[in-house]
C-alpha cells in the first residue's frame, strides 16, 4: 500500500486543478499509489481532495484520508468523500497553532509520495518541501514547475 500526500499554498488557483487530477493519476497508474491524504485548510487542499474524489470514481481501490491537526470525536462526520481521518499521536500536546505544520511535518515522514504547488513563495509550503528533500526515499511532484 502507497501512500501519497498533498502540500501546497492556501491560495492556489483554481487554473492548476487539470495538472493536480493529471498528477492524482499518474501516480496511480505508473506508481501504484492507493493512498491519498489530504489536509482541509486552503484552496490547494479543497483541489487535492477534489482531484482524487474525481479519480476514485474510475479507481475504486483509491481512498481518500482526511489529515486532522485537531482532534475530532468519533461521532463527528467525515466531510462527504473521504474514507477516513487521520489525527497523529504526537498532536494531543501541540499548541493549536503549530498543528497544521506538525501534522504535515508527520505526513512527510509518513507516505512514500507528495504532491505539492510550491510556486517558491516564502511560506510553510517553501519550508515543508525543503524539509521533504531531505528525506531519503520521498519522491516529490511539484505541480508548480513550468507553469
Amino acid at each position: 500500500m502507497k501512500t501519497c500526500f498533498f502540500i501546497g499554498h492556501r491560495d492556489a488557483p483554481e487554473s492548476i486543478y487539470n495538472r493536480l487530477l493529471q498528477a492524482v493519476e499518474r501516480h496511480i497508474t505508473e506508481y501504484g499509489v492507493t493512498d491519498f491524504v489530504v489536509g482541509r485548510y486552503g484552496s490547494f487542499d479543497r483541489l487535492a481532495a477534489r482531484a482524487v474524489m474525481e479519480a476514485k470514481q474510475h479507481h475504486h481501490n483509491v481512498s481518500l484520508t482526511l489529515l486532522m491537526p485537531y482532534y475530532r470525536a468519533d461521532d463527528e462526520p467525515l466531510p462527504d468523500g473521504f474514507d477516513g481521518s487521520l489525527f497523529p499521536d504526537d498532536l494531543e500536546t501541540v499548541p493549536k497553532r503549530a498543528a497544521i505544520l506538525r501534522a504535515n511535518q508527520y505526513m512527510t515522514h509518513h507516505c512514500d509520495y507528495l504532491i505539492v504547488y510550491d510556486a517558491g513563495r516564502i511560506g510553510n509550503t517553501r519550508t515543508l518541501v525543503y524539509q521533504a528533500r531531505r528525506i531519503n526515499g520521498l519522491q516529490i511532484d511539484n505541480i508548480a514547475k513550468n507553469l
